[in-house]
């Protein structure tokens, strides 16, 4: 049966499907209701990526299908010539001083140190056409009025030149090639390495490149961190006693289509931990705590046994009262966080699932109804063969004859529910030890912005976890997630859980800085040669840069040039101590200076640009 009916017009599903995903930009600015996208492209069965493509293509020819009545407007006067030309030979001079600045063919690449120049070079010819200047210095016009949008950044400093090493050290003619071609390099390293094979004849491939720059210290190798092992070292880790001593429980969202309507359906399962079987299910509309309760029931009534445990993930539907009336004399049991293999008995049931269930389509005069039924059935029939299938793991065994054949003894049983209860008492004494640790002031400003910021979090779990932290490290986080709000409204984060990764992330930010300043006053300490030229380096700084914000640029971009942390963290610790030496009134004006440098160099990563902003602004502003 075809996914799209015919039609007279014979067009494409995939232009079908781009074409609806276009139209749900417009629908929602009219306040109208947009398909799904994931209905469209099950409705359409046309691929996401290919179908995004196409919906951009129609957005961008969609303006020029209506033609405005009239003569078409006139051509926008030219500039003189001698003006754009003059403009064009400053840029391609400066590109031929600077090799590697620009890169790319149909995407281009700009390095940090032409932006700076393009905007001062705009500084210069401000009274140009915005549109005649861009295209003088062959940038677009987007691209060029983002640059000035972000903010006027300064030149930067002349970067320190690296030492080139002697004839010991480096032995041949093409190494002091690439030594001489790296330091005036402001592109990437693979276009260097095409640079330097092809226009300086320089018999190297990428690695050997790598490793020669990073011997003589003027590029450190960056190496991929490879697969972890827990994947191998943590296999099997999970305890398991004998059948009905532990079930997993865990929902699926299933979608059934009637009718050309699709209603999703969740399904919830407990699977035994020992034999694998599936005990119990329960289909309802949504991952609820009555799923969790029918199916823990629908498992007593197969099995005719309570568990001893029941291990659920922390979905708060899944530890309401209702549920532990109900679980009984049943332990229930958190699973770990961050660990979806801890629950590997259930997903792997789901897996098996999805490989072997068809499309559930119907046609009936009731649709929710009969999808209901129809899901129903096939669970059923599906998850009754499974138990009845034999194992090869498991001596020709099915898991019917392993969860009901399977001998149990009275010190079986006590051993499993003391394991049980102990494991489920060590939890909750961990969790009152993290209630206990919360710092009265850090929970009511948490309170405070939650209700401010309507952040849902109704039995206030989120909020607990978030106050373990400092109160340095909970105000910024809150000021991040409220910058991203107002950066970015329409795509900004409004779950709780997302304040809690960030929070996360800056308090590993916030304790790698003692750390590494520790290190900082250690090695000083012994007079360590690197720590030395820098000081040198900033001494000489000093003296020749009597103007506070020439020598607060220069010593940012020694900070932000560098790829090594501990060489950063100088430079912003000098910045820094810079700053707090002046008057108190000029401290906003030099933060911000700095801040908008900072962000203004592309070179680092997003990551990398953030640290090294928060840090100068703690130092400059401490909470603690």
């Amino acid at each position: 049966m075809p996914l799209i009916p015919d039609s007279d017009h014979r067009v494409s599903p995939l232009l079908v499907a781009a074409l609806l995903l276009a139209a749900r930009t417009f629908l929602r600015a009219l306040g109208l209701t947009p398909p799904a996208e994931a209905d469209v492209l099950a409705a359409t069965g046309a691929s996401r990526s290919r179908a995004y493509e196409l919906r951009n293509e129609l957005l961008e020819w969609l303006p020029m299908l209506l033609r405005p009545v009239g003569r078409p407007p006139g051509e926008p006067a030219v500039p003189k010539p001698s003006r754009t030309a003059e403009i064009s030979a400053t840029a391609l001079r400066f590109v031929m001083d600077h090799p590697g600045c620009v890169w790319g063919a149909k995407r281009r690449g700009y390095s940090d140190v032409f932006r700076i120049f393009v905007v001062e070079l705009r500084e210069k010819y401000g009274d140009l056409d915005l549109v005649a200047f861009a295209d003088a210095v062959q940038v677009p016009l987007g691209t060029t009025e983002e640059w000035l949008r972000v903010g006027r950044p300064v030149a930067p400093s002349p970067e320190p030149r690296a030492a080139v090493p002697n004839e010991s050290q480096a032995a041949g003619l093409h190494v002091q090639t690439l030594l001489n071609a790296f330091q005036r390099w402001r592109g990437t390293f693979t276009d260097f390495c095409q640079h330097v094979q092809h226009h300086q004849r320089v018999p190297f491939g990428h690695a050997r490149i790598a490793t020669i720059l990073h011997a003589c210290g003027v590029r450190p190798l960056e190496r991929r961190p490879g697969r972890s092992p827990d994947e191998a070292a943590l296999r099997g880790a999970f305890q398991t006693f004998f059948p009905g001593a532990q079930w997993v429980g865990d929902g699926m969202q299933l979608p059934v289509t009637v009718d050309g309507k699709r209603f999703t359906f969740n399904v919830e399962l407990d699977v035994d931990a020992f034999s694998a079987a599936i005990v119990g299910a329960s289909l309802r509309d949504e991952e609820d705590a009555q799923a969790v309760i029918e199916a823990f029931d629908d498992g007593v009534e197969t099995t005719e046994q309570l568990p001893i445990a029941l291990l659920l993930d922390n979905r708060p539907s899944n530890h309401t009262n209702e549920v532990d009336e109900a679980l009984g004399d049943t332990l229930k049991i958190r699973a770990t966080i961050r660990r979806p293999q801890n629950k590997g008995h259930v997903e792997g049931a789901f897996g098996l699932f999805q490989q072997a269930a068809p499309d559930l389509v119907l046609s009936a005069d009731e649709p929710s109804e009969r999808a209901r039924q129809l899901a129903w059935l096939v669970l059923v029939t599906w998850a009754r063969t499974l138990n009845h299938r034999p194992r090869k793991k498991r001596g020709g065994k099915s898991r019917v004859n392993l969860y009901r054949d399977t001998p149990v003894t009275d010190d079986q049983l006590e051993r499993a529910r003391q394991e049980l209860r102990q494991r489920q008492q060590i939890q909750e004494r961990a969790r009152e030890t993290r209630e206990a640790r919360q710092d009265p002031l850090v929970r009511a400003l948490l309170d405070e912005d939650f209700q401010r910021l309507a952040l849902d979090d109704p039995d206030q779990r989120i909020r607990a976890a978030i106050a373990r932290y400092s109160l340095d490290t909970v105000v910024d986080a809150i000021a991040t997630f409220e910058g991203m709000r107002k950066a970015h409204p329409p795509t900004a984060p409004r779950d709780a859980r997302y304040l809690l990764g960030i929070a996360r992330n800056i308090a590993h930010a916030h304790e790698a800085i003692p750390i590494t300043e520790a290190i900082i006053r250690d090695r000083r300490a012994i007079r360590d040669r690197l720590l030395a030229d820098l000081d040198a380096e900033r001494d000489r700084i000093a003296a020749s840069l009597p103007d506070g914000h020439k020598r607060l640029a220069a010593l940012i971009d020694r900070a932000l040039a560098t790829d090594r942390l501990l060489d950063r963290l100088v430079w912003l610790n000098a910045a820094c101590d810079f700053v707090l030496q002046q008057p108190t009134r000029q401290h906003e004006h030099l933060a911000r200076s700095a801040a908008r440098r900072i962000h203004a160099a592309f070179r680092l990563s997003r990551s990398e640009r953030h640290f090294a902003a928060q840090l100068l602004l703690r130092r400059i502003w401490p909470l603690d």
